[in-house]
């Protein structure tokens, strides 16, 4: 039972992050997907982080007492880096606020323009690029073990399962 509920946990984690750096990769260059899409697709991705930290918050407690004790340099480096990703993260999106031409209007609001803004939320999101690298790079090994598990792994059954389908006869053609 408890692999089982280690097995949905794992494979709600993966889901979940995959979703959040498909869209952050998406809200990257406004340009891409037009203003209205770049700024509510940003509001959904902020909403999927918090349920990421929800879903990591036995870590994050666990890491916090023991920060100062005994626990790896590798826990401690994660644990600064993900903080200074989560206000980075929380800069974007305050500056994305005041910045706002499509949300807030949507709603009736609006903001006098403001050039600081502006360069700041261009400055956070390029820093979030290079946090993002380094927030991936420390959980390189998770990411591919839950590739091999979810992706890699279902695939070649399928692939073996056609194989012997194949070589039975009983493969249906269309």
């Amino acid at each position: 039972m408890r692999t089982s509920s280690r097995f949905k946990q794992n494979i709600t984690k993966f889901i979940l992050d995959l979703t959040i750096f498909i869209g952050f990769l998406l809200v990257l260059d406004p340009r891409t997907t037009g203003i209205t899409i770049h700024e509510w697709l940003a509001i959904a991705i902020a909403a999927t982080i918090v349920i990421h930290l929800l879903l990591n918050w036995n870590w994050i407690v666990e890491v916090t007492r023991r920060l100062f004790g005994k626990t790896s340099w590798r826990a401690r480096i994660n644990y600064v880096l993900n903080w200074l990703f989560f206000i980075n993260v929380v800069l974007i999106i305050l500056t994305g606020i005041m910045i706002s031409k499509a949300v807030l209007p949507s709603l009736g609001l609006r903001l006098a323009r403001n050039a600081y803004w502006s360069r700041l939320h261009a400055l956070t999101t390029d820093l979030s690029i290079f946090m993002l690298g380094l927030h991936v790079a420390l959980h390189w090994n998770w990411i591919v073990k839950m590739v091999n598990i979810f992706i890699i792994q279902p695939v070649a059954r399928l692939r073996l399962r056609k194989g012997v389908r194949q070589e039975q006869g009983t493969e249906v053609e269309a």
